[in-house]
C-alpha cells in the first residue's frame, strides 16, 4: 500500500524544478537565517528585541527593568542576540548601549507580524 503523499511515478518537470533549485539561497545564507530565527525563538529574547524596537537603544539595567527580568539574565540573552547578528552594542562611558541591527529589526518585525501585540494592561 502506498502512502497518501507519495508518488509512484516520477513526474518531475525538470526545467521548472531546476529553476527552483537554482534560485534557492546558499547554505551559508540559510544557516545564518536559521540562527537568527532560533535566537528570536526564545520568549525573553523576543521581548528584548521588541523593547529595543520601541526604545531604539537601551543599556542592560534599563532593559532589565523594561522586560521585568534580572540584569544577568538580560545580559545573557543580549549576548546571544549579538552573536546571532541581531543586536549591536557601543560603549558610552561605563554603560554598554544595545540596539537592534537592521537585520534584527527586520526579523523581529517578521516574527511579530504586521502589528505589534497590544501593550500589557497598567
Amino acid at each position: 500500500m502506498t502512502q497518501p503523499d507519495a508518488c509512484d511515478l516520477l513526474c518531475l518537470d525538470l526545467p521548472h524544478a531546476e529553476s527552483i533549485r537554482a534560485a534557492l539561497p546558499a547554505l551559508e545564507t540559510t544557516e545564518k537565517a536559521a540562527a537568527g530565527a532560533r535566537a528570536l525563538g526564545d520568549p525573553t529574547r523576543l521581548t528584548i528585541a521588541t523593547a529595543l524596537m520601541a526604545g531604539d537603544e537601551l543599556c542592560v539595567c534599563d532593559m532589565a527593568w523594561v522586560v521585568g527580568q534580572a540584569q544577568n539574565l538580560v545580559s545573557h540573552h543580549l549576548r546571544q542576540l549579538k552573536v546571532a547578528g541581531l543586536v549591536a552594542s557601543r560603549r558610552d562611558g561605563r554603560l554598554v548601549m544595545y540596539r537592534l541591527t537592521d537585520r534584527g529589526r527586520d526579523l523581529t518585525s517578521a516574527v511579530l507580524g504586521p502589528r505589534l501585540e497590544e501593550p500589557r494592561g497598567v
